[in-house]
């Protein structure tokens, strides 16, 4: 008997699907955009987080106030009206000439993958919204180091940029890795999105295979068990990091402080 006779359920699986051509292909080559596009992304956000964070706890009042006004505003409009806002708003504001049309008619075959707009505008989506949760993180991190521990690195001499590179930053890191290993994830499971504005990733693919094959249920399955699977090597390694890098008594202040 059959699964779906034994359900009672009036539909005829069919897992071979999954890896006939070029379906199979397609699954695969959603994974790889879906890789590929949260690495990068990830990598946005992290630079671009890092300044942040520096920005939000310097004495500098101007610095820190642009820095609040950014984390702010990204952190709290949604995800998705940001990627509708990088793919149709950003090519309707630049000047009409020759760039925009190189914008609307970017379409180059890498090794890796498609370079094409909508890559394009899912990675600053994605690295753009991150960044703003990123940074708020390292902030939570560098104001959780107890404040005798910068006093005494002032008093021995250091500059504060000293004190940032030797003491703050480091700490600071370690500290934020629980936090930070979340909002990898995130940026992974958030890359779904990107279906919104057409670019091949593993939903994406997933919604052609179901549309050649009508076999949405097994379609849908593999998409979900994929994601569990990254999501789970993730965590693994993050785990790993943070039992590794730990700092006694510090790790979950700084996780809470966020």
């Amino acid at each position: 008997m059959t699964l779906a006779g034994f359900l009672g359920l009036q539909y005829d699986f069919r897992w071979s699907v999954l890896w006939e051509s070029p379906f199979g292909y397609w699954l695969l080559q959603g994974v790889k955009n879906t890789i590929i596009l949260s690495l990068l992304a990830w990598a946005i956000a992290l630079v671009l987080g890092m300044v942040l964070g520096l920005l939000r706890t310097a004495p500098w009042r101007v610095p820190r106030a642009v820095a609040t006004a950014y984390v702010e505003f990204f952190r709290n409009t949604p995800l998705l009206v940001q990627l509708f806002f990088w793919y149709f708003a950003i090519p309707q504001i630049l000047p009409a000439g020759p760039i925009r049309d190189a914008v609307n008619s970017l379409n180059v075959d890498t090794p890796l993958l498609t370079l094409n707009y909508e890559f394009l505008a899912a990675l600053a989506g994605l690295g753009v919204y991150t960044s703003a949760r990123v940074g708020e993180t390292i902030r939570a991190g560098i104001q959780s180091i107890p404040r005798q521990q910068t006093e005494a690195a002032l008093s021995s001499g250091l500059s504060l940029v000293q004190v940032y590179r030797h003491v703050l930053i480091p700490v600071g890191l370690r500290i934020v890795i629980p936090p930070m290993a979340t909002e990898f994830l995130s940026i992974f499971k958030n890359s779904s999105l990107a279906v919104t504005i057409g670019f091949a990733e593993i939903t994406f693919q997933t919604q052609q295979v179901n549309s050649y094959t009508f076999k949405g249920l097994e379609a849908v399955t593999a998409a979900t068990l994929i994601y569990l699977a990254i999501s789970l090597t993730i965590a693994a390694f993050m785990s790993r990091m943070e039992r590794q890098y730990a700092i006694p008594g510090l790790i979950a202040r700084g996780a809470t402080r966020e």
